[in-house]
């Protein structure tokens, strides 16, 4: 396969994780497509990158919406296929889950978990057809240590952590790769928008991460050298035994935490 003439699926693509990885790919050479709900951003994205020589294509789509999903499939499929999915669009809430609207939470996990699901199961029966291609799932160390605040948002992250690991073993043997990463704190907008309400304090790793151009990085060098996940930074891959050996002390300090972040 000639990486020049590959295709990468991006969603979440007009902001922070999705945005720094969409430009990573289209320098590689990649032709990128970009996904999310902000004509905007995308087309002032596209029009950066075809600037820079890159080339790139824009679907608009609310991904919590099974049309939409179906969509951009055909979309895709109508110009080729993808050899590269990245789910990466989701958002977070940080929040007394009791304070949490319905609405909010359904939301949550019809994009960070319907939405990779569904388009995992659209995609991944093509790359096999094909005989190449990777999904790679953005994840977070939420989904290895069940924290207070973040309920849902931990819940949907753990789900793509099993969800992840099933398929790669799955496709073992075969040239479909299938990944997640799992990603500390990230110096985006993210934690702006993870507030459960307005004047409620402050998410407390809002201040602390790595860029969004360090996590592209790492997803590009992970679609060279594809496995089953990788943590960013590298130290977090300590995470899934702080749960098990300290998960007792979190029990304790959580809920200070929160309360203190979370103002009422």
């Amino acid at each position: 396969m000639n990486r020049n003439d590959s295709v990468a699926v991006i969603t979440g693509a007009s902001s922070g994780i999705g945005e720094a990885t969409a430009r990573r790919l289209a320098v590689a050479g990649l032709h990128v497509t970009l996904i999310a709900r902000r004509l905007e951003r995308l087309q002032n994205l596209k029009t950066q990158i075809e600037a820079a020589g890159g080339r790139a294509k824009v679907i608009v789509a609310d991904l919590s919406r099974e049309v939409d999903r179906i969509r951009v499939f055909e979309s895709v499929q109508a110009d080729g296929g993808a050899d590269v999915l990245i789910n990466n669009a989701g958002f977070g809430w940080y929040g007394y889950f009791k304070e949490m609207p319905w609405k909010t939470a359904l939301e949550m996990l019809q994009v960070n978990v319907g939405a990779a699901v569904h388009l995992t199961s659209l995609f991944l029966p093509e790359m096999q057809k094909q005989n190449h291609g990777h999904i790679i799932n953005i994840g977070s160390i939420s989904g290895s240590i069940p924290s207070q605040g973040t309920a849902i948002y931990g819940a949907s992250k753990s789900f793509l952590d099993s969800f992840t690991t099933a398929l790669y073993r799955e496709t073992r043997g075969t040239k479909v790769n299938v990944s997640v990463v799992r990603v500390g704190p990230v110096l985006t907008e993210f934690c702006e928008t993870a507030l459960g309400r307005e004047n409620s304090g402050h998410v407390p790793t809002e201040k602390i991460g790595v860029t969004a151009e360090h996590v592209a990085q790492r997803i590009w060098q992970l679609w060279l050298h594809p496995k089953r996940v990788i943590y960013i930074p590298r130290w977090l891959g300590v995470t899934p035994w702080v749960e098990l050996s300290f998960g007792w002390l979190e029990d304790w300090i959580g809920p200070l935490l929160l309360k203190l972040n979370y103002k009422t």
